[in-house]
């Protein structure tokens, strides 16, 4: 779809749009994390950098955690220490938290807790005269209908309501079971195979005149051009506790544009 082409076929959401300060000098993006207490050096290498960065700002684009199965699990043994560190964070640079498919039941009461600013998906981004658009990504993957049917599920008030209702025992217990059965989890995350759909994506940055866009889920790292003239930066996932294929990679943004790097303070498994 080029620039100009007609766009009113395409179902565009509500964009949220945030400034970044004139002072910023550089704004971190991670991405599918998949915080847990079986990554021990993910989660530290996900700690450290949250706390050495020199960024002014970390935006974590969903599935920071493996799953979330609502904010009482936020006093945890786990998930208490993950507070404490982005509490710790977000005292001294800013820290936005977009949900995915994963943890999208992470609320308010979570981010009170820590100190972070939810952001909405999708969020145009404008920083140093730049507009860049923010997203996890799920919601562009078109093509898998099976999971967009799902994600629809989920995301109803009343399906959340219904499952925030049950004691979080009870939750915990069938957030491990859906980890255990690798078709439900299939049905979770959507096919591995899955990407966004190029023509929506240009659409939705069209409407918000940006050439550019952000976002996870995918886990295929990398910068293409979407057509011309518009161009995505997929975010890494991150596994350093895969010994045969260690993964993590953050996303600078700057006056100068776009860098990948390595997270501050990286380890791998021994």
């Amino acid at each position: 779809m080029q620039p100009g082409s007609d766009t009113s076929a395409v179902a565009l959401p509500v964009f949220y749009e945030l400034a970044a300060p004139k002072g910023w000098r550089s704004i971190d993006f991670i991405s599918d994390m998949h915080l847990s207490a079986a990554l021990p050096h993910t989660v530290e290498a996900w700690a450290q950098h949250l706390r050495n960065t020199p960024a002014d700002a970390v935006f974590m684009l969903g599935d920071v955690f493996e799953v979330w199965v609502g904010d009482d699990a936020r006093q945890l043994p786990f998930e208490r220490h993950c507070v404490d560190v982005m509490a710790e964070a977000a005292s001294r640079r800013t820290l936005a938290v977009m949900v995915g498919n994963r943890d999208f039941l992470l609320g308010a009461q979570m981010l009170r807790a820590c100190g972070a600013m939810a952001l909405p998906d999708p969020t145009l981004l404008t920083a140093w005269g730049r507009p860049v658009l923010l997203t996890h990504g799920d919601a562009l993957c078109l093509e898998d209908t099976a999971y967009q049917s799902f994600r629809r599920e989920v995301r109803s008030d009343h399906w959340q309501q219904d499952f925030l209702a049950r004691p979080l025992a009870e939750r915990l217990a069938i957030a491990a079971d859906i980890r255990r059965q690798s078709q439900q989890r299939h049905s979770f995350d959507g096919r591995v195979d899955a990407d966004i759909d190029a023509g929506t994506a240009v659409a939705w940055l069209h409407a918000l005149g940006a050439s550019e866009m952000v976002h996870g889920h995918t886990h295929r790292p990398g910068s293409q051009d979407l057509a011309p003239g518009f161009k995505r930066h997929v975010l890494s996932d991150w596994d350093l506790d895969d010994a045969e294929r260690p993964r993590a990679q953050v996303l600078r943004l700057s006056r100068d544009g776009f860098v990948r790097l390595q997270p501050t303070g990286a380890t791998g498994p021994a």
